[in-house]
């Protein structure tokens, strides 16, 4: 079986990386104005939670779209497979 790229294909993998950049620029603003929002109140180190907690968020986002989705070629293989019972 020939791997080819389809245009769809790559406008849905630029999507993605797109979609993680605004989700990685959003956790960055987001979380550096809690950060100055804990420093000027001066409370307890409370801004620590909703960046350990999205920051694990974004990481599995980047991951999914670092690994181009692996189960994708697995999907892939597997509509093959579908399609050659036909022919």
């Amino acid at each position: 079986m020939q791997t080819t790229i389809t245009y769809d294909q790559a406008k849905r993998h630029v999507e993605r990386k797109i979609g993680f950049m605004i989700h990685l620029t959003v956790f960055l603003a987001v979380n550096t104005g809690l950060i100055l929002l804990n420093l000027q109140l001066g409370h307890d180190n409370w801004s620590v939670w909703p960046l350990f907690g999205w920051g694990i968020g974004v990481f599995f986002h980047g991951l999914s779209v670092v690994t181009h989705a692996p189960g994708n070629s697995w999907k892939q293989r597997m509509i093959q497979n579908e399609l050659n019972k036909f022919q």
